[in-house]
């Protein structure tokens, strides 16, 4: 787990510094975990697959998460200490933090078999006013991924941005819908998962408001955002293009290797816990991160890194140049016209 461990807690610690003291502090967080990540990306070192959970590290993840959310807002809102330029520095360090490294923990712990570290996972997801994504993940996108009954699955020649509005209501209703069906017939609304979620965000607010008044809430609508744009990106990235083919008693094939977008790149992996080991979360989405595996051949890689990638995915015309003859590779275009 060392570099799991060393991968995503760094940028979290500079990002604590940064937000204390200033200085040259927010250049180093935010390199941390962007150009040292490409660099190290580029060597060839392959992480090993391991047979335990990883839930120690989730849950110091979390913690962090959780000391660090707050801290930000202050930061951003009140400091005294930091210049213009540090705020910008540390509200992108803050942004990529959340979106790439808390999000793909908090999908960790949301997929435990156990209930607390759900609850956890729940309450990442709610600090950054994104908790109805929990319902849309479990409930939508891992039964109906590469469909075009999951918001969250990109369709073929469909830009980031387009994508981006559409995904953002869609699964929002998706989930809401998924939910209401499964309760139906109880009574008790309160205890309805969407009641949960928008309860979790008044009180990030609220919590953002008692820190640092309306600034507060200001910088935690602006983290907040960042981060849920990180997380759409991720998933466009990682479905883009892929379909599963409908057989001819009408049901959808079985998820496959082929139905996800994954990188090999070993840094990056271990900063975002595996999350680019996609194919075989969709297959085995109760296995942990550690022991999550890439089966070149079998499964669909994308060219470079997924953050890599994800900046690509920001210039639709080029995202479609690198992209769309590898879509064609693993399933003929027409399927998809």
């Amino acid at each position: 787990m060392f570099w799991y461990s060393i991968a995503s807690l760094t940028p979290a610690i500079l990002l604590i510094v940064a937000c204390l003291r200033g200085g040259p502090w927010p250049l180093f967080a935010l390199f941390s975990i962007t150009v040292v990540v490409f660099f190290l990306d580029r060597l060839s070192r392959r992480l090993p697959t391991l047979a335990h959970t990883g839930r120690a590290l989730s849950l110091v993840l979390a913690a962090v998460h959780f000391i660090l959310l707050p801290l930000g807002v202050w930061a951003l809102a009140e400091n005294p200490i930091l210049s213009t330029t540090d705020k910008v520095l540390i509200y992108i360090g803050l942004g990529l933090f959340f979106g790439q490294i808390s999000n793909s923990n908090a999908h960790e712990l949301i997929h435990a078999s156990t209930k607390w570290p759900r609850r956890i996972g729940t309450a990442i997801y709610c600090s950054l006013l994104h908790g109805h994504h929990v319902s849309a993940h479990l409930r939508v996108h891992h039964i109906h991924v590469a469909t075009d009954s999951d918001p969250n699955s990109a369709r073929l020649r469909e830009g980031f941005y387009a994508y981006a509005l559409r995904a953002l209501r869609g699964e929002f209703m998706a989930g809401l819908h998924a939910d209401s069906r499964q309760r139906r017939g109880k009574r008790h609304v309160l205890t309805h998962p969407y009641v949960i979620y928008i309860l979790g965000a008044i009180l990030t607010l609220a919590a953002s408001f008692a820190l640092a008044g309306w600034r507060g809430i200001v910088a935690m609508l602006a983290v907040a955002a960042y981060a849920q744009f990180q997380l759409l990106l991720s998933d466009y990235v990682q479905h883009y293009g892929l379909r599963r083919t409908v057989k001819e008693d009408g049901k959808t094939e079985p998820v496959g290797p082929q139905h996800s977008w994954n990188a090999p790149a070993w840094y990056s992996s271990a900063m975002m816990l595996n999350a680019p080991r996609h194919s075989d979360h969709h297959m085995r989405p109760l296995r942990a991160f550690p022991a999550l595996d890439l089966i070149p051949g079998t499964m669909p890689m994308l060219p470079r890194s997924l953050p890599v990638m994800a900046v690509l995915a920001l210039v639709p015309p080029l995202w479609r140049r690198v992209m769309d003859i590898r879509v064609a590779r693993w399933q003929p275009l027409s399927d998809q016209d």
